[in-house]
């Protein structure tokens, strides 16, 4: 197996569950999150994981979640928002296909609603969001290979964006090229 052919990192809300799904179905494979499996193999939420267990627990759950999907998936992958922190998980997205999805505070209010359903959003929504994205972008571009902005774009559109930039869209099963880094606007 050569790992997944496609990973989508970025914020919460940016709609890697939902362009992972049509992704998959357009390129015949399947889908897979991590925070799904996380939430199957824990049997609680992840809220409840947060609020009961901690973030550092969570983030070693999460570590082990990707490391698993990593080996073991050959479609299309999405990680939880906060993946890209650990340095263990950015190594094991080295080398793979990975998406960084983009969209800007005024898309997340819009998306999101930035409300206090999400455990790192709790205080201060809009406040928190930015603050996230601050300690996180850097991460999300440093294993990215392509940057696709969701903003103003509906998920169909996003998932053609992201299969034209890895030139996956003719043609499906075939593993994406390996050249530096892409940028699309």
């Amino acid at each position: 197996m050569t790992g997944p052919v496609v990973v989508l990192v970025g914020p919460m809300g940016v709609g890697k569950s939902t362009v992972g799904e049509l992704l998959a179905e357009r390129l015949g494979t399947h889908y897979r999150d991590t925070d799904a499996d996380i939430v199957a193999g824990e049997g609680r939420t992840v809220a409840d994981i947060f609020v009961d267990d901690g973030e550092p627990r969570f983030r070693e759950l999460e570590r082990e979640a990707v490391r698993l999907a990593v080996a073991e998936h050959d479609g299309v992958l999405a990680l939880g928002g906060g993946a890209v922190l650990d340095a263990a998980t950015r190594d094991l997205l080295a080398g793979l296909p990975v998406v960084y999805l983009t969209m800007e505070v005024g898309e997340a209010v819009k998306r999101v609603g930035l409300n206090t359903a999400r455990p790192l959003l709790a205080i201060n929504p809009r406040q928190q969001w930015k603050q996230l994205m601050e300690a996180r972008r850097h991460h999300y571009t440093d294993v990215a290979r392509v940057v696709v902005a969701t903003d103003d774009r509906t998920p169909d559109e996003v998932a053609e964006a992201v299969l034209d930039a890895l030139e996956l869209k003719h043609s499906p099963g075939t593993a994406p090229r390996t050249p530096g880094k892409e940028k699309l606007v």
